[in-house]
């Protein structure tokens, strides 16, 4: 029979629901009933994508034996960290401080029926090996510590999270940072780059994409050919290892070692479209095609195989799926063999491809597999093109990954801001009618929009099947949103984006900020766990804080709002310490106090929208590479229009462009040439 997990709107908690563990979902009466029954609470927390969390699955939570243990002496809650990212951080925090700094996914937890922690870790097996315990060795042993020891666990637990409660400080004295910090961050990043394969560090190496906008960003500022060189060598490795996908497009969440050849094969929606914006940026600053390209392939991959029925864009591709025996299995959908090679393509396209995408004998990966690489583009790629559909066709025909189509409001956001740029800079209105499209759910579904334009201010986290889930939105969740809406505002000068993000960036100011300026990760009114998370430091996507500072900045820039602003510098006053410990660790922070420094600047075009001269002026204006720079367009006929535009005119009757810092502005101009000028761009004609 299933689970309370059934009614889910969580693909990963569905995923449990036929479990014959007892699962409950997160909630109060979980806690009540172990308050009751006097157990302990096991916690585990994973995500649909997760190759691990899929194993012990299989290994623990499928087993009969294994589950009647659970559900004799726990009650058993699952969360989805994608969507409780507020849960998971502050679990994770105990795991990671009980556990030598050492964390992920699945995480395993057992807490008092008050949800106090008291043993944290991660995976275990089914059987002991390599020194740790199986998990059924585990759950004898806290039960046991349970009912010997019950006083001494308890006060464990509270130990613990009176400790992770305790206030800290952030180092938010609301400077941001210098000119000079930001050439220190530069230094630091460059001493930890991997000059032999680009990116940072050692294996496992994930896509820098936040720190790799900060290089472009300070390049555009400064002109230093040393962080564009980062930024250039490190795409160029990425997309040509087996981190790409070089017959569908799209990036894997990381590779395993550190030339990026071996992928961990899910595929995650925020990844994706954070790496659509680097590459656009990147073909925006240097005119690289091969930036292009795979900044289009990557757009084309979403949309084909991530975008869900309402519009919206589906969370992740898993990791696994079935080989050809009907095993599951890691990378079975992306891995090749010299036969099979042949067995597609014939025996002389067929060994050209497997020189071409470096497919061995050995193998790159397991039994013998190898992912695709593409070291080189070869002189024929006419011939490339064909063999790519040929093989693209027949992989069509294998077990498809299984995909997470929840929908969650920050990754979508950060999406929208891709297309809608690289729809508008590549002339592909597709992408951005994707990213329009995905916008209006989010309104409709996650603001709960009505049909009499009814907005409400609040967002939930995720949605599935066009329905809102149950969990409120987080910080970041507001932020990647407004900047999602502001992105679209820059490239369809449509004021209702600009509107929809005021919304939320007020919300920010309202909920998330204290006296100080620092912000939590959560509302002021959200349900309150032993700890309330805040936590500055950008992940795998921009961390709430600095997410908030980058919408904050850009809505003030549009409004010339002090409020806005102050609020903004006081967010980046975090930056200055972070990025003088760990530049890596703060890659938006310091991406949003580039702009900060340079303003940013603030461009209004002013002139009739049916005018080509008006789109020459708007299209340079947003091929710019300042940084975090702001572009409105709009005919100073109509009424009202954004503050920006007020009072800019055309300039002898012909459309004009203003470039303005903090609303003070240099001498219209109207020709694009001119304006190219200014804004560190290309001028370009209407297409």
């Amino acid at each position: 029979m299933p689970n309370r997990l059934v009614g889910s709107t969580s693909p990963y908690l569905l995923q449990h629901a036929d479990n014959p563990v007892e699962w409950w979902p997160w909630g109060e009466e979980a806690f009540a009933e172990a308050r009751r029954r006097d157990v302990p609470i096991l916690l585990s927390v994973g995500y649909s994508a997760c190759h691990w969390c899929h194993v012990m699955a299989h290994e623990s939570f499928e087993d009969e034996a294994t589950a009647a243990i659970v559900n004799a002496d726990f009650v058993a809650i699952k969360v989805d960290r994608e969507e409780r990212p507020d849960v998971d951080a502050v679990y994770m925090e105990a795991t990671v401080a009980l556990n030598g700094g050492q964390g992920g996914w699945p995480m395993t937890v057992f807490a008092t029926p008050d949800g106090e922690p008291f043993h944290c870790g991660t995976y275990y097996p089914n059987e002991a090996r390599q020194g740790m315990p199986s998990f059924r060795q585990l759950l004898h042993a806290v039960k046991v510590a349970w009912k010997d020891r019950n006083d001494e666990v308890r006060r464990t637990g509270t130990q613990i999270a009176t400790s992770l409660a305790a206030p800290r400080a952030l180092y938010t004295d609301g400077a941001a940072p210098t000119a000079e910090e930001l050439d220190a961050a530069l230094t630091l990043l460059a001493h930890d780059y991997d000059t032999a394969h680009g990116g940072f560090g050692h294996a496992p190496k994930f896509p820098p994409s936040m720190v790799l906008e900060f290089l472009l960003r300070h390049h555009a500022r400064t002109e230093s050919e040393a962080a564009l060189g980062i930024v250039q060598e490190t795409c160029e490795a990425m997309a040509r290892g087996g981190l790409y996908d070089q017959l569908g497009g799209g990036f894997a969440r990381y590779s395993v070692d550190e030339a990026w050849v071996v992928p961990h094969f899910e595929k995650m929606l925020y990844d994706n479209a954070q790496l659509i914006r680097v590459y656009t940026h990147l073909w925006r600053a240097t005119g690289s095609e091969f930036a292009r390209r795979i900044a289009l392939q990557t757009a084309d991959f979403v949309v084909r195989e991530l975008r869900t029925p309402e519009g919206a864009f589906a969370s992740a591709l898993d990791a696994d799926s079935a080989d050809a025996e009907g095993h599951s299995v890691e990378g079975a959908f992306y891995v090749w063999t010299p036969a099979e090679l042949v067995e597609v393509l014939g025996a002389e396209d067929g060994a050209w491809a497997a020189e071409v995408f470096g497919v061995t004998e050995e193998g790159t990966f397991e039994h013998g597999r190898s992912v695709l690489q593409l070291a080189d583009d070869p002189e024929d790629f006419e011939r490339l093109t064909d063999v790519r559909a040929r093989l693209s066709a027949a992989r069509g025909k294998r077990a498809r990954p299984g995909r997470d189509d929840k929908v969650v409001a920050a990754w979508n956001g950060l999406t929208i801001a891709a297309l809608a740029e690289a729809g508008t800079l590549f002339s592909r209105p597709d992408l951005l009618d994707a990213a329009l499209a995905a916008a209006d759910l989010l309104i409709a579904v996650h603001l709960g929009g009505d049909e009499d334009d009814e907005l409400g201010d609040r967002l939930v986290r995720t949605s599935r099947d066009g329905l809102p889930g149950p969990n409120a939105g987080v910080l970041e969740d507001y932020a990647d949103v407004a900047e999602g809406f502001l992105a679209l505002y820059a490239v369809t000068a449509d004021d209702a984006w600009l509107t929809f993000a005021g919304v939320l960036v007020d919300v920010i100011l309202g909920h998330f900020v204290d006296e100080d300026g620092a912000l939590y990760d959560t509302a002021d009114d959200a349900e309150e766990l032993f700890r309330r998370p805040q936590d500055p430091t950008d992940g795998v996507t921009p961390s709430g804080w600095t997410g908030a500072a980058g919408a904050l900045l850009g809505y003030a820039a549009y409004l010339g709002s002090a409020e806005h602003r102050e609020a903004a510098g006081r967010a980046l006053g975090v930056v200055r310490v972070l990025a003088a410990q760990a530049p890596r660790g703060i890659g938006w922070g310091l991406a949003v106090a580039e702009a900060w420094l340079d303003g940013p600047r603030e461009i209004a075009v002013v002139g009739p929208r049916d005018d080509d001269a008006t789109w020459a002026l708007y299209l340079t204006a947003l091929m710019t590479t300042a940084p975090g720079a702001v572009v409105a367009m709009g005919d100073p006929a109509e009424d009202p229009p954004v503050p920006l535009l007020r009072d800019r005119t055309p300039v002898g009757g012909r459309p004009a462009a203003y470039v303005c810092r903090h609303f003070t502005c240099d001498a219209p101009v109207t020709d694009p040439e001119q304006l190219a000028d200014q804004v560190l761009a290309k001028a370009v004609a209407r297409a």
